[in-house]
């Protein structure tokens, strides 16, 4: 499973953007989440990381109408980010260009940052990163590295001095709370070992639908999931 970070670019003509978007997004394959109630998930989707080189939101913004005029219809973003409001204003600008039906034929993946893995932070956090994105739920909420840092500390890069210990139990039963509120249709994991996952697994009823890591080439950065049974 890949979601790949990518350029786009535009120069077709109407007609033949809205033919190419239409069967561009029809041929990307979907895989079922086993874990929650999520809408299948598009094999392929865009990135919107830019923790090194943070970019403009309106650049964000353009960028992701862009990949909805070609057809991608999963987008990743995280509240560490920085893309979460600019992604949210280029679906709902989708929406009403007619480029997608509405909002749920996306499907957007974003994160639980590591100063907010805290049991009483994590309800929370997800409700501002649904206020950034104007909307009502996201279809699949990750838990972004198995790391805690004090809460209002400074978050990348974080200082081992900030390190505190990862309440494993306590922070999923939070991620299941937000799914059982309709808020995640899908919760998940993110750079978890496979250490990690038994940590979570030992305690979860809702087990991870994903284990999202990333990896690089020198073209671009690769976002693979790995889906239960996790191996």
């Amino acid at each position: 499973m890949v979601l790949a970070t990518r350029n786009t670019n535009h120069t077709c003509s109407l007609e033949k953007q809205t033919s190419t978007r239409m069967s561009s997004a029809a041929a990307v394959r979907e895989v079922a989440l086993r874990s929650g109630n999520a809408r299948p998930m598009p094999a392929i989707g865009m990135g919107t990381a830019g923790m090194c080189n943070p970019l403009a939101p309106e650049t964000t913004r353009d960028a992701v109408l862009a990949g909805l005029e070609v057809g991608f219809r999963h987008f990743d973003t995280a509240s560490l980010y920085g893309s979460e409001q600019p992604l949210g204003e280029a679906v709902a600008e989708a929406v009403r260009r007619g480029l997608v039906v509405s909002r749920e034929e996306v499907f957007i993946t974003t994160k639980l940052w590591i100063t907010r893995c805290h049991p009483h932070l994590v309800l929370q956090s997800l409700q501002e990163s649904l206020q950034n994105l104007q909307v009502e739920y996201v279809d699949l909420y990750l838990i972004h590295f198995p790391v805690s840092l004090k809460p209002g500390t400074t978050a990348f890069p974080a200082k081992r001095e900030d390190a505190m210990p990862f309440d494993f139990e306590g922070v999923w039963r939070e991620m299941e709370e937000c799914h059982r509120l309709g808020l995640a249709k899908a919760v998940g994991v993110s750079n978890f070992t496979t250490k990690h996952l038994d940590k979570i697994l030992a305690a979860a009823t809702v087990p991870p639908a994903v284990n999202q890591v990333t990896g690089l080439t020198k073209a671009s950065i690769l976002i693979l999931y790995t889906l239960p049974p996790f191996q």
